[in-house]
């Protein structure tokens, strides 16, 4: 490959803050929220011109919709984010659980209401592209704007990139699930103009369960059986009726999925009908092909169910996500990488820094908290090998392929970036070494403020 060599420059130092936090998705968002209610100056950096990432961004609505009558839930920041949205109006009852569907849009209004009332300083439409380095003390990062090339200074650093974006670029020690296996990454949309009462009156006359899942390729599950004949918003025979009459074309045979809630004003969102498999996010010509590729099959995906679903005759597309879902790129190697056993097992830790229900999903496997089993999540998993000042949030923490298909829903991103955000700002506050922070501390802060850690 040929290279080209760029000049040395001089970059103005624009902000020097105690903790920063990389991303602003469900992971980044709680950290930030958490390091600054602890009383730490913190800094939310924001590729994007809002916070909030997958579900803002790419507009996956479903922040729990795991949760039913004996699920043991986490608590803290993340159910805030629920709770806040119900009290402003930016949610709706979610069909297939006992939780609010988020309005992305409206969410978007809600992290900002969020951000400023916990004093976090806000730097939106700025990306982290390199990390300060003094030999592996990360001192802070650099950034790129239409303001140009700037850097801001931090005594602690919390990466929520989803994809291990500073870590890596640090030199601390990650690694990918091979091309092939990742689990597929999802063009997400909404629609208007649906018949609320004929698309219900539809879905209540067959209605369809976990155990429809199977088969159609995508779609093979294990589950322990107890989720199969719960009710799941799941479409699958319109496509199939469409691909009978030639209406989609015959290699979309992948489309299928759920829908996460309709208004009474006719809006169908949080479709989740798009699946592609074989796109690394990490690579932006992946990235561009999938969102090209994603945005056509939705289009095929409105034409069937405008000809196939009932209530949706006269209905049209009213916003894809602005940017594709992904679900698995990087993920360190942390001081302790969490494993399938831990996360089916119900795994203890004494640094539990919060706690998650047994959900599982993905790589072939959905396992719902219809019992009251959970797991701890420790903070050494945050830890990245081989970088100081460095904690990660979010789904690149350390953990196997099972172990990740539970801690990359987003709720889970919360609990651990809100535990990531407490031990950066106790860290800086008491010039001590994130290896080092005293967890006593921690978990007394994380009580504090609302999180369940055992």
């Amino acid at each position: 490959m040929t290279q080209i060599l760029e000049p040395a420059r001089s970059v103005d130092v624009i902000a020097e803050t105690d903790v920063l936090v990389v991303g602003s998705g469900p992971g980044g968002l709680a950290a930030a929220l958490a390091a600054a209610r602890a009383g730490a100056r913190t800094i939310l950096l924001e590729r994007n011109g809002c916070f909030g990432g997958n579900i803002t961004q790419v507009g996956v609505e479903g922040l729990a919709w795991y949760r039913h009558e004996h699920t043991v839930d986490c608590e803290g920041i993340g159910i805030e984010f629920e709770e806040r949205a119900k009290a402003m109006g930016a949610a709706m009852p979610e069909p297939q659980s006992l939780s609010h569907a988020l309005d992305a849009e409206a969410f978007k209004h809600v992290a900002d209401v969020l951000v400023r009332e916990a004093g976090v300083t806000p730097k939106l439409h700025r990306t982290g592209v390199a990390p300060i380095l003094e030999g592996n003390v990360l001192r802070g990062v650099i950034t790129e704007s239409k303001a140009g090339r700037e850097a801001i200074l931090a005594r602690r650093v919390i990466d929520a990139t989803g994809d291990a974006d500073i870590a890596f670029r640090a030199g601390a020690p990650v690694h990918k699930t091979p091309r092939e296996e990742m689990m597929a990454a999802s063009v997400m949309f909404s629609m208007s103009g649906v018949d609320k009462r004929r698309f219900l009156d539809a879905v209540k006359a067959d209605p369809q369960t976990y155990k429809d899942w199977e088969g159609n390729g995508e779609w093979n599950i294990e589950t322990t059986g107890k989720e199969d004949a719960l009710f799941s918003p799941f479409l699958r025979k319109p496509f199939k009726q469409a691909l009978a009459a030639g209406v989609l074309p015959p290699n979309l045979t992948t489309i299928a999925g759920t829908w996460g809630a309709v208004s009474d004003q006719g809006d169908l969102t949080y479709l989740n009908l798009v699946a592609l498999s074989g796109v690394d996010g990490t690579e932006p010509d992946d990235l561009t092909a999938a969102e090209m590729e994603g945005r056509g099959q939705a289009m095929a995906a409105i034409e069937a169910l405008k000809r196939f679903m009932p209530g949706c005759e006269g209905a049209k597309l009213r916003n894809f996500g602005m940017t594709l879902g992904v679900r698995d790129t990087r993920k360190i190697d942390a001081r302790y990488n969490m494993t399938g056993a831990d996360v089916r097992e119900q795994a203890r830790f004494d640094d539990s820094i919060g706690i998650f229900p047994e959900f599982i999903d993905g790589y072939g496997i959905l396992i719902l908290p219809t019992t009251g089993r959970y797991f701890h999540l420790p903070y050494r998993a945050l830890l990245p090998k081989g970088v100081d000042n460095l904690l990660v949030a979010g789904r690149c923490i350390g953990g196997d392929k099972v172990s990740h298909a539970a801690v990359r829903n987003m709720m889970c991103c919360a609990v651990t970036g809100q535990g990531a955000g407490v031990a950066a700002a106790i860290s800086a506050a008491s010039n001590t070494a994130l290896d080092q922070v005293d967890m006593g501390r921690v978990q007394a802060e994380l009580l504090r403020q609302g999180a369940r850690i055992h």
